[in-house]
């Protein structure tokens, strides 16, 4: 008998966010400190509720808007990576790589709990956080939340997070 699956996707001009960043590779080699205007999108698949919604687009909008714009013009470090030290230095953050060293006010970055500021990871990132705002505002999780991330146009990542009751086909 077929069924029916539901999903819906949320990805506006307004959820964007322009950040400068770089990332290190191969143990031995780190970017130059360059910016992206990243595209976000989130796709939530699940049934649908007693108002035959999967969810509200609107405040699944909002919700993702408001964790992009915390991200938006700001410098994106991230502090699980264990090449690149961040120290407090009055008001800036000093950031070293091997004999490298930047200086940023702090107010105008974001210390990212992620190993490397990669599309992959700052798609993760957002999940988690967007995750952690549904279950705050008393939502229900969704069966299947995926999150893009664009950094430039044609270049994108995805992460698909499945809630742990939801079983993967073979």
């Amino acid at each position: 008998m077929p069924t029916a699956h539901f999903k819906v996707r949320v990805t506006k001009d307004y959820l964007v966010f322009c950040s400068g960043h770089f990332i290190t590779y191969h143990g031995d080699h780190c970017e130059r400190i360059h910016g992206h205007n990243y595209r976000t999108a989130v796709e939530v698949e699940d049934d649908l509720d007693e108002n035959h919604y999967v969810v509200d687009f609107i405040a699944l909008k909002d919700l993702t808007r408001a964790i992009t714009d915390e991200l938006d013009h700001r410098m994106l470090l991230p502090t699980r990576n264990p090449h690149i030290r961040l120290h407090e230095d009055g008001p800036n953050i000093r950031v070293t790589y091997g004999d490298r060293y930047w200086s940023f006010p702090r107010e105008e970055c974001v210390m990212v709990p992620i190993a490397n500021t990669t599309a992959e990871l700052l798609a993760d990132y957002l999940a988690g956080r967007i995750r952690e705002a549904m279950a705050g505002r008393g939502w229900k999780l969704p069966r299947i939340l995926r999150v893009e991330v664009e950094e430039s146009f044609g270049q994108s990542a995805e992460v698909e997070w499945r809630r742990d009751d939801v079983t993967t086909a073979p």
